[in-house]
């Protein structure tokens, strides 16, 4: 026997809301109504799928691994409902945007902002995810496009670079390291640093570039994001090593940025689905994005001063 929607959806009520009593709160039904389409989907699938535990459901191995595939096909049906209201609504359409934590910081708001002005009934979603979750997403044709700071190798994937910075070391204004016109990794040696998982694909990119010198260095915070990064140096809470992207806008006002050397490069990364083309709209997005990045900013040779702003 095949579930059919109506059945899927009782089920994964059931599953979300942990009893009879809430799932048929969730879908405005009465309880006799759920427990007979589920005795009867138990009955036609041959499988148990809920033990009644004290007036309770516990859910089977059984249900929780069909759960994971049942999930999925809800959030088709979801999909499929939000394509027909844009149709409803004479195709006015809408973006889903996945960032990284740095370009989803100032520099996909500002697209989202100078997108607006020629694109004002554009329904747009954005996520700032890990770089996992954001390949996950993108490869499934979960959304219409992606922006990394890392690279990505995924078959299902489409990946072409769209933007060039540099990692920057930052301090509070004030801080030692400001008097100087760029950073080496031995000047990093002194001072207690605000890092990254070493396992994280972000923090494997930064340790890469510590690597240059023999100079201890010591990280006594970790967070996650770049942004985090930021704000805790911009409270005075230490120093921090971040991608040049995260720091356009003027978000960090009391932060002050040197290009670590040796240089090391960071690109922004478009990603999209292998499986269908992008849609129109999605394009006008991506037209709008490149305008914003323009050509790659030129490198910032030791010696040259960086403004925090510049890609305002």
């Amino acid at each position: 026997m095949s579930l059919n929607l109506r059945q899927i959806e009782v089920f994964r009520a059931i599953m979300i809301t942990g009893s009879i009593s809430g799932a048929a709160r969730l879908l405005s039904v009465s309880q006799p109504a759920i427990s007979r389409l589920l005795a009867y989907t138990e009955d036609r699938l041959k499988l148990k799928l809920f033990e009644r535990v004290k007036g309770r459901v516990q859910p089977t191995p059984e249900a929780r691994r069909l759960f994971a595939e049942v999930d999925q096909v809800h959030q088709g049906v979801l999909r499929v409902n939000e394509i027909a209201e844009e149709l409803r609504r004479r195709g006015t359409g809408s973006v889903r945007i996945v960032a990284s934590p740095s370009i989803g910081q100032a520099i996909i708001p500002t697209a989202v902002a100078r997108f607006r002005a020629s694109y004002p009934d554009v329904r747009i979603e954005i996520e700032i995810l890990t770089l996992t979750e954001l390949v996950a997403k993108v490869g499934a044709n979960r959304v219409d496009l992606g922006l990394s700071v890392l690279p990505v190798d995924e078959p299902t994937v489409f990946s072409s670079q769209i933007a060039e910075g540099r990692l920057m070391v930052i301090c509070p204004k004030g801080h030692e390291l400001a008097a100087l016109k760029a950073v080496k990794v031995a000047d990093l040696a002194p001072f207690p640093l605000i890092g990254y998982g070493s396992q994280t694909p972000y923090g494997i990119h930064v340790e890469r570039a510590l690597r240059s010198s023999r100079a201890p260095v010591r990280i006594n915070t970790q967070v996650r994001f770049t942004p985090q990064a930021c704000a805790l140096v911009q409270a005075g809470a230490g120093i921090a090593i971040v991608d040049e992207f995260v720091l356009s806008g003027r978000t960090w006002p009391d932060i002050v940025a040197r290009p670590l050397v040796p240089k090391t490069t960071m690109r922004v990364h478009l990603l999209s689905s292998r499986l269908e083309p992008m849609s129109h709209i999605a394009r006008a997005f991506v037209h709008h994005l490149r305008q914003l990045f323009g050509s790659p900013p030129p490198a910032t040779s030791q010696g040259e001063d960086f403004d925090v702003a510049h890609l305002t």
